[in-house]
Parts: structure tokens; C-alpha cells; sequence
């Protein structure tokens, strides 16, 4: 979920003809949630195979990578490795809140109220090792890479970005900055009208850049500070300081010099030593022990492991993947997607 600064974070509109030719860090983890939670059906409930499996993750990365894959993107696919020991008490915290809306979901299909079953419908959602497993063979056999982070997968393309390996980091949440992410790219993948949570309208959603330099010149704070910044409301890794919202919190980074010094002032000696948050923010551990290959899609295999194993529509595959031929005839490539991508 990442950290609640984003009502400070300066943004710009794009359209996504701006990625054509950008090689973007997909926060993959980050973007499956986003497919579980968005792709089901008006009781809430996930896309499922003839067998039961959840195939909406599936779902989104076919079709909604495919649409990206027409703009020109280049997407590399970063899973987040193991969580950091700080994390724990966030990943109980997310067991809880599912396991209650498990249950929430299943009494509002009985009441018939379809409105709360949704709702809750995508507060259970759950992302487990046997779908991420899915996601990475499907991801691989449309001719992406794929690159497992040791730990926090923002952190590995923060790191690819530095190294000018990437342009730019997909993902909705803000701690890809916090992990030193120059360029955040957000609602790549969620583009167009989207319900607002326990509300009854809906937002258009837009595709937005974020500029790590803006961003600290707009607040005039360093990337140390928006971190405490961070710290001070609230992050994966720490539960945040009472009565201190994002405003609040910018006055009081800006004021002291020292996190100490804050302390001081809000009167709340927090039960987490800062340093270990403020370290893993700046000095993450990541990986150089990767590939960045684009292959053309077997699309054979596609077929087989969507329309045969989880009962996807042939033709609708066949489309997408014909789709990833045009463009690459487009480029003059002979239809060679491997080498559109070199």
C-alpha cells in the first residue's frame, strides 16, 4: 500500500503515447493486486476458471499489457523477493483486514447486496506464490523479462534507473520515490473510469509522471527528509505518528534538521528505531544478477496455457496476440518482436 504523502506529490498529466520506446521497472506485485482488485464480477468476485482457479490477474496481463506493449512500451517485470523482517506487522495487519472482508463477502452475497460484496469483494483479494508463479510464465512466454528483486521490488528498479538500465518505475504506490525512484510513472495499467471506494460515482483516472526533482523543489525538502516525511505518516515499515497528517508532517520535516528533534516535538517516542526505516529507504539491498532480453512471443504456448489450462477464449488470445505481430510489422521488422525490442 506504500505510504498515505501522495496528496503532496506534484504530478503531470501524460497520455501514453509519452512511453513509446520507454523501457519501464513494472512493479509487478503492485500491478497484479491492481488486476485482482479491478477485474470481477459485480458480486465482487474474481475472474475464475472452470476448475476455480482466479484467472483475473491473468486477465490483465494479457490484455492490458498487450494495449501497452501497442503504445510502444517496453515493460520488464520486477517481482519483490522476501519481505523485510520490518514488514511484518503491515502483512498481519493486511492477513486481518482480509480475512474479515472473506467474511463480510460471503454475508453480503447472502443478503444479496451486491454493492457490499464488491466492496469487500476486493479487500480479500490475495495474491498467492502458485499465481505469481502463473504470472511470471505468462509474462516470460509473451516474450518479457522478468527480474526477481531480493527483497522490495521498487527498490530494484530504483536501482536499475540509477544504473541506466530503466527509464522509469510503474507503480501506484509513492514509495518507489522513497527508494530513490527518479521517474514514477502511475495508472499505466488502470487508465479510464474508476469507481471511487464506498462511493457511488465514478473519477476518470489519467496517466501520470512524477519527477523525483520536481517533487523535492516543489517541497523544498531532500529525498532524506521526504522520507521522514513518510516516516511521520506512515509506511509498509512503521505505523505513524498519532494526529500527524501529510501537511503536518512537510512543516515539521522542514522546520528540524535532526528526526530526533521531531521526536521531540510531536512528544511521541515511536516503538521503531527511525535509522532502520530511513537505511532501508536509502540504502535497499537489490541485485545486479539479471537479463533484460525481449523475445517474440510463443504464442503456441500462450494458447495452450490460457485457452486449454484456464478456459480463456481462443479468439480473444489469438487477437491479442496478433496485435503484438502488427506492431512489430509496423516497425519494419519482419514481424520479429525480438528485434523491435533490441
Amino acid at each position: 500500500m506504500g505510504s498515505a504523502i501522495g496528496e503532496l506529490i506534484e504530478r503531470d498529466e501524460i497520455t501514453l503515447d509519452v512511453l513509446n520506446g520507454k523501457k519501464l521497472g513494472v512493479d509487478s506485485y503492485n500491478i497484479l493486486y491492481q488486476f485482482l482488485s479491478s477485474i470481477r464480477g459485480q458480486d465482487g468476485t474474481p475472474l475464475m476458471d472452470s476448475r476455480g482457479n482466479v484467472t483475473s490477474h491473468l486477465t490483465g496481463l494479457l490484455y492490458r499489457t498487450t494495449n501497452l506493449l501497442e503504445k510502444g512500451l517496453k515493460p520488464v517485470f520486477i517481482f519483490d523477493g522476501t519481505p523485510h523482517q520490518l514488514k511484518s506487522k503491515t502483512l498481519e495487519k493486511r492477513k486481518k483486514i482480509r480475512t474479515e472482508a472473506i467474511q463480510k463477502h460471503e454475508e453480503a452475497l447472502k443478503k444479496g447486496d451486491m454493492e457490499e460484496a464488491r466492496k469487500m469483494g476486493s479487500r480479500a483479494l490475495k495474491l498467492t506464490p502458485e499465481m505469481v508463479d502463473e504470472a511470471k510464465k505468462l509474462i516470460e512466454m509473451l516474450g518479457l523479462p522478468v527480474v526477481q528483486a531480493p527483497s522490495e521490488g521498487e527498490a530494484q528498479i530504483a536501482h536499475m534507473v540509477a544504473d541506466g538500465k530503466l527509464d522509469g518505475c510503474i507503480s501506484q504506490d509513492f514509495d518507489a520515490l522513497l527508494f530513490g525512484t527518479p521517474i514514477l510513472f502511475r495508472n499505466i495499467a488502470i487508465t479510464g473510469k474508476r469507481k471511487v471506494p464506498g462511493k457511488n460515482f465514478y473519477i476518470d483516472v489519467h496517466p501520470e509522471r512524477i519527477e523525483m526533482k520536481k517533487v523535492l523543489e516543489n517541497l523544498n525538502i531532500d529525498r532524506k527528509k521526504m522520507i521522514w516525511m513518510a516516516i511521520l505518516v506512515g509506511t509498509d515499515f512503521n505505523d505513524k505518528f498519532p494526529k500527524i497528517g501529510p501537511k503536518t508532517a512537510l512543516k515539521l520535516v522542514s522546520k528540524h534538521d535532526s528526526f530526533e528533534e521531531i521526536i521531540k516535538e510531536t512528544n511521541h517516542e515511536p516503538d521503531f528505531d527511525y535509522k532502520d526505516i530511513e537505511k532501508l529507504f536509502m540504502e535497499p539491498p537489490y541485485t545486479d544478477d539479471y537479463k533484460i532480453e525481449f523475445n517474440p512471443p510463443e504464442n503456441e504456448k500462450v494458447i495452450e496455457f490460457l485457452c486449454e489450462k484456464h478456459d480463456f477464449s481462443k479468439d480473444r488470445v489469438n487477437s491479442a496476440l496478433a496485435k503484438l505481430d502488427a506492431k512489430a510489422r509496423e516497425k519494419g521488422e519482419q514481424s520479429n518482436l525480438g528485434q523491435w525490442f533490441g
